[in-house]
């Protein structure tokens, strides 16, 4: 059956860095595939090319993104253009409000986000976060009883293993994997679409700006936080990731 998934991130690139795989999985399957991008990227690097403005960087990295959503088949692409880097300073409720209203005009079974630490820690993503789990708290009551959204976090277990540093401890247990095998090239693909963001590219999958793909991983993960209207308690400790049940992608 066909079903719609609205993923929602902060910056350009995080949707290929998070979930590109499986977006492509949905999208080759005929799932109508959503993107909410909450800031144009503008304070990010620039990579190999100059800017005079931010406005400037804004516009190329939001170009970026579009090429990488028709890469991994999103269907439709929602820009907020928040401050890039500030999206901890908006006033929490009208973020939510915003996404709220993105969820109950498109009414989405499925919804994604970052999980609470953000993957990276990084402020943007943790309050992209917050406000997604608040907006589908509120959106749930405009979903008839029985049919109220899937809400997921992604996360990113192996994003560091190729970076000199680390990233935040974990704060919350993976609950479910997609195998992403055959859409390896579609993440990796995208992913070189970000030309400004060769930096974070090469750190995290290094090869993968040259036509390596074979750094990136076979599955992407995430955790199921509330189903039906209600939380999802779960488990204290998480299986090990080779052991967790494929997520149903319809």
């Amino acid at each position: 059956m066909k079903t719609r998934w609205l993923f929602v991130f902060a910056h350009p690139d995080d949707e290929s860095f998070a979930a590109g795989g499986t977006i492509a999985k949905l999208s080759r399957a005929g799932h109508d595939v959503i993107l909410a991008c909450a800031t144009s990227g503008c304070k990010g690097r620039s990579g190999e090319f100059q800017f005079a403005t931010r406005e400037e960087l804004a516009r190329f990295r939001e170009q970026e993104l579009r090429n990488a959503c028709s890469i991994l088949g999103i269907a439709e692409l929602v820009l907020y253009r928040y401050p890039d880097g500030e999206l901890q300073s908006l006033d929490s409720s009208a973020l939510a409000h915003r996404i709220q209203t993105t969820i109950v005009e498109l009414r989405p079974e499925v919804i994604i986000t970052f999980p609470p630490d953000g993957v990276t820690g990084h402020p943007d993503h943790i309050a992209i976060s917050q406000a997604t789990e608040r907006a589908v708290e509120l959106a749930e009551a405009h979903y008839p009883e029985g049919r109220k959204p899937l809400f997921y976090y992604t996360s990113i277990p192996h994003y560091y293993d190729h970076c000199p540093d680390s990233g935040p401890t974990q704060t919350c247990p993976i609950t479910a994997r997609t195998n992403i095998r055959g859409f390896r090239q579609h993440k990796g693909r995208a992913l070189q679409a970000y030309r400004s963001q060769i930096y974070s590219v090469n750190r995290a999958y290094p090869g993968v700006m040259d036509g390596d793909f074979t750094v990136i991983g076979e599955y992407e993960y995430y955790t199921l936080v509330r189903a039906n209207g209600q939380p999802v308690q779960a488990k204290a400790a998480s299986a090990a990731l080779y052991e967790l049940p494929e997520m149903e992608l319809g």
